[in-house]
């Protein structure tokens, strides 16, 4: 085997790949702390009983654990970044009012979550911490939105769902444990056979309404006719409603409803959401409210937030292409060196040039060049370096 291969799934980013990745990590975060979130930057491993803490079996799958040499305690290579961030929220900060926060790092995966997915997710969000009401739903929505928007992959469609109305309902049937998560994997694969031998033995009106969630899926419309699919449960009625509220109150994005949209429900715990646009197959964001993770840290805040793969955001989004620069002489008096300065204080790229290796400067991106002409350091077109 070579040895400069790398694992499945894994890869590096060159040149100018990273720098278009560099650049929409910095544009994010400026979008994010405009807002008044604040930057976080949590550790790349932990002991495992706190990275896994309030997140279910989803997570406990996907991550990489090893044995701490110096504890002797497992440990794991985080796959989400976002149980880290209520950590921090809940015993760090421990603020009383209401908190922002925001990061940008690598999470490793054990699998690819498709065929053509990385295991190394460069992850990038924004969460907000300490409000219940549907005003921080609303916020962290129209931050997504934003963000996407100044990343050049604005969103073609937002769904919305909510975690309340399977939990509901699921209450209500009785289910166990494990039918609870045969039908949590149907239901999100939209298998409505598979959906239709689960629930055989499962009493009206919770069978018929668990068979409807499928269907449960377009524009406004979904909701009235939810509210007609499904039982008059309190709790249901009450996630129909959050969303005819977000609905009213964020008209100007593109929203649609998808009640059998499950993803992260071991740890959500209302509103969820996936944001698609039309240059990316599958969900490019997603996000939700998820407050009972910091009571899992022992300290119970409301939370909503979301995420996304900046490499994947990289892959979509307009790029300027690579970064050109300016070859400049070694050495040289003191007015080529305040000549240098000057440039790069305008954001302009000068590389020294060294002996040794005329022919290849274009291979490093410089397409001019400095020449001393009339007693001026002058900028040149770069030819046959």
């Amino acid at each position: 085997m070579r040895r400069w291969l790398l694992p499945e799934s894994i890869e590096d980013i060159l040149p100018p790949s990273a720098r278009h990745v560099e650049v929409l990590r910095r544009r994010l975060l400026d979008a994010f702390g405009s807002h008044g979130y604040e930057l976080v930057m949590p550790p790349l491993l932990e002991y495992l009983d706190s990275l896994l803490t309030g997140t279910g079996r989803d997570l406990d799958l996907r991550t990489f654990k090893l044995v701490d040499q110096i504890s002797g305690r497992t440990m794991g290579l985080r796959a989400d970044i976002t149980p880290q961030v209520a950590r921090i929220d809940a015993h760090l900060l421990n603020r009383r009012g209401v908190t922002r926060l925001c990061y940008c790092g690598s999470v490793l995966h054990t699998l690819p979550a498709n065929l053509t997915a990385t295991r190394e997710p460069l992850q990038i969000g924004a969460e907000l911490y300490g409000h219940a009401g549907l005003e921080a739903d609303a916020e962290i929505l129209r931050l997504l939105a934003l963000g996407l928007a100044a990343a050049g992959v604005a969103a073609s469609r937002i769904d919305l769902g909510h975690i309340g109305v399977f939990k509901a309902l699921a209450g209500r049937g009785g289910l166990d444990s494990e039918l609870e998560e045969d039908l949590f994997d149907a239901l999100q694969a939209k298998d409505l056979p598979s959906l239709r031998e689960l629930t055989a033995g499962i009493a009206d009106p919770v069978r018929s309404a668990i068979l409807a969630l499928p269907d449960c899926y377009g524009g406004a419309e979904v909701l009235e006719r939810a509210a007609r699919l499904l039982p008059a449960d309190a709790e249901i009625l009450a996630a129909l409603d959050d969303l005819q509220r977000l609905a009213e109150a964020l008209r100007d994005l593109p929203l649609s409803f998808d009640l059998a949209d499950l993803r992260g429900y071991h740890y959500h715990s209302g509103v969820v959401f996936a944001a698609y646009c039309d240059r990316h197959a599958g969900a490019i964001a997603l996000g939700g409210r998820y407050d009972k993770v910091g009571k899992s840290f022992g300290r119970g805040r409301p939370a909503t937030g979301f995420s996304m793969d900046l490499r994947e955001i990289a892959r979509i989004a307009p790029n300027g292409g690579a970064a050109r620069s300016i070859l400049a002489p070694a050495g040289g008096d003191g007015a080529l060196q305040q000549r240098i300065a000057a440039l790069r204080q305008t954001g302009e790229r000068v590389v020294i040039e060294l002996p040794g290796h005329d022919g290849t400067w274009a291979e490093t991106g410089c397409d001019r060049r400095l020449i001393l002409r009339d007693g001026e350091w002058q900028i040149v077109p770069l030819q046959g370096a």
